[in-house]
């Protein structure tokens, strides 16, 4: 993954452990590479809710402070649209990891009880999102989870929150330059309109 060059917007789909987050960290640290006055940051869309997910957060910050020494990060789980407007800059990479987690945090929030439905997600919801990575200054990462390619699962839930993603991440990929699916490690170029 060497010889990758930066997109103005790419989608970096896969299975958990497939190597998106270790992508959009290499090209984070192309760009950083690239240019002194280049900077890079990470909107990390995560919510330690756990003790196990705390662990995971740390680890994750350690292991990518270690791999991109430059980029900074600021956290955002809800206000992806925001976050993506306020950082994105002519000199900046912005990497999303997740949409998965973001999608999670607003259809099902965690104070949420475990009797209520999950809470709907239209194309309408999705929109502010397209529309800023259409008008980001610089180059977009996203990362997400392709988690829709196994069997259909148990439970009314869990099959909408599977339906809603697999539409998001349509939306997305539609609207991203380049969509890269990972497996292994290894990268899959779906599309690259550059």
């Amino acid at each position: 993954m060497s010889t990758m060059t930066v997109a103005k917007s790419e989608l970096v789909l896969g299975g958990q452990k497939s190597g998106k987050s270790r992508r959009a960290e290499l090209l984070a640290r192309q760009w950083l590479d690239a240019a002194t006055n280049h900077r890079a940051v990470l909107i990390a869309t995560a919510q330690p809710w756990d003790e196990e997910m705390r662990q995971r957060i740390a680890r994750h910050q350690a292991d990518r402070a270690k791999r991109v020494p430059g980029m900074t990060t600021a956290e955002e789980p809800l206000a992806l649209a925001e976050a993506i407007a306020q950082h994105s800059r002519p000199d900046t990479l912005v990497v999303v990891d997740c949409l998965t987690l973001w999608l999670t945090n607003l259809l099902m929030p965690a104070e949420a009880t475990m009797n209520m439905p999950l809470q709907p997600m239209d194309s309408a919801g999705v929109a502010p999102l397209l529309i800023a990575i259409e008008n980001a200054a610089g180059p977009v990462v996203l990362v997400g989870n392709e988690i829709g390619l196994g069997v259909i699962p148990m439970g009314r839930e869990v099959r909408a929150f599977v339906d809603a993603l697999g539409r998001l991440n349509q939306d997305v990929a539609a609207t991203c330059q380049r969509v890269t699916l990972m497996a292994a490690g290894l990268p899959l170029t779906l599309k690259d309109t550059q």
